[in-house]
């Protein structure tokens, strides 16, 4: 055989750049059902060991198999960087872990839910999606989040045998809808929160894209500024969607599992438990409060409906 003739057969390998449809990457440390269901994003479907959603902006199916996780969407794309981003694939977690305390009931927490990490959403669908959570089962706010795209959003590329994904409408639509339109999406009583918040973003009133250069406090306070705001979800705005680490939102659960296993039972204030949730902590206090959080709303699921706090908890 001449030489050359095999290598001349094969077709030539993608440069690291070229943009693909596919990756796969090796993980560890991770569990991606852990993940896209524990209630900190609210666009994820599951079929069997498929999940597919929305990650900034994209239409995307994951699929893991132990240390990998595979990645497709339905337009080649140059590089990864914004679904790595989204996933949080690269946030060291032995070494968060090696921040806190020595404190068992963390210990417990870890132990049962190892691999589940934060996420990196879009700040604007963020704060909207937690608007929207309030008095809410987890499942009842994927519908409403679901028609909000539908009737504001704009369809996405599809994949190939998943049904039409929906972009989420950017904050301009929503300021241009009436409440009543927000109320027949299902948003009730939290629809005037989501149009004054709409608003705020879009006429540069509450400028989410310059919140995370400020410092958490900062970017703490201008959220609460906005209507319906309250503590708990401009911590869950902070922390899933600005990347402040040590935010520590406190909602119904995570008061349960602070007053029971630190306070004895006494009626501590919410903003004291964030308090010592953050003092306790320390700097990745977020993850502490996921854990605890995903820890008791697993164990009450068979007794309690999973609800978030109204919109000034």
């Amino acid at each position: 055989m001449p030489a050359g003739t095999c290598a001349e057969s094969r077709p030539p390998l993608p440069l690291p750049d070229t943009p693909t449809t596919r990756k796969v990457w090796r993980i560890h440390d991770y569990r991606l059902d852990l993940t896209l269901q524990c209630g900190q994003a609210f666009r994820w479907q599951r079929h069997g060991p498929r999940w597919w959603g929305v990650a900034d902006g994209k239409p995307v199916e994951l699929v893991q198999n132990g240390t990998l996780l595979q990645a497709r969407v339905p337009e080649p794309v140059p590089d990864w960087a914004w679904l790595e981003n989204y996933l949080q694939l690269h946030a060291p977690l032995p070494a968060i872990w090696a921040t806190f305390p020595d404190d068992p009931h963390l210990h417990r927490a870890r132990a049962q839910w190892h691999g589940l990490r934060l996420l990196r959403q879009p700040a604007w669908e963020c704060l909207a999606s937690f608007l929207l959570s309030s008095c809410k089962r987890i499942e009842q706010i994927q519908q409403v989040i679901e028609r909000l795209c539908r009737r504001w959003g704009d369809p996405l590329p599809a994949l190939e045998g998943l049904p039409t994904l929906y972009s989420f409408p950017p904050p301009g639509r929503i300021a241009a809808a009436t409440e009543a339109e927000l109320r027949a999406c299902g948003a009730g009583f939290r629809a005037p929160y989501l149009l004054a918040a709409a608003r705020a973003v879009d006429q540069g009133r509450c400028p989410l894209d310059e919140l995370p250069r400020r410092t958490y406090p900062e970017a703490r306070a201008a959220l609460m500024n906005l209507p319906g705001v309250g503590p708990k979800i401009a911590d869950c705005v902070c922390l899933f969607g600005l990347g402040f680490l040590e935010a520590f939102p406190v909602d119904t659960w995570i008061a349960r599992v602070m007053r029971e296993r630190y306070f004895r039972g006494r009626r501590v204030s919410e903003e004291t438990l964030a308090e010592f949730g953050r003092s306790r902590f320390g700097p990745y206090a977020g993850y502490a409060q996921q854990y605890l959080f995903h820890d008791r709303r697993m164990t009450d699921r068979p007794r309690e409906a999973h609800l978030h706090n109204p919109p000034s908890g």
